[in-house]
């Protein structure tokens, strides 16, 4: 059995999906773009801006099931640029920390929902 997963301390779907999901153990967390939650806008026109602000998504709706990043045991890492890679690599690496890393998998991709420069979506072990 499923049970979804929403906070307001990350931004609302945007469309026909939840924020999180947990089944069988697992969180599993829709792609965050860089919205705000606040004000619902992207605000960040960086990359660096827009790497920190999807992983404090991320870590918002982790937290919201109570769990951390440390939790996280997998991601999926999308960017508009190949060229952003040594910026998210270094933003990313400030947020998973330690010996035990979740896998990821990087990928260019030709646009994202928004605009945004990159999206970054995972699962966590319960």
């Amino acid at each position: 059995m499923a049970r979804t997963i929403s906070t307001d301390k990350a931004p609302r779907a945007i469309g026909p999906y939840s924020q999180a999901i947990v089944a069988n153990k697992f969180l599993f967390v829709s792609g965050q773009i860089p919205i705000d939650p606040i004000t619902g806008k992207i605000e960040q026109t960086d990359i660096r801006g827009q790497a920190r602000q999807v992983l404090e998504n991320l870590k918002a709706v982790v937290e919201a099931e109570g769990l951390t990043l440390n939790n996280v045991v997998k991601a999926n890492v999308m960017i508009t640029d190949m060229n952003y890679f040594p910026a998210v690599n270094e933003i990313y690496g400030e947020y998973f920390t330690g010996s035990d890393l979740p896998t990821r998998v990087v990928t260019a991709v030709v646009a994202l929902p928004k605009q945004s420069l990159i999206e970054i979506d995972a699962i966590a072990a319960c």
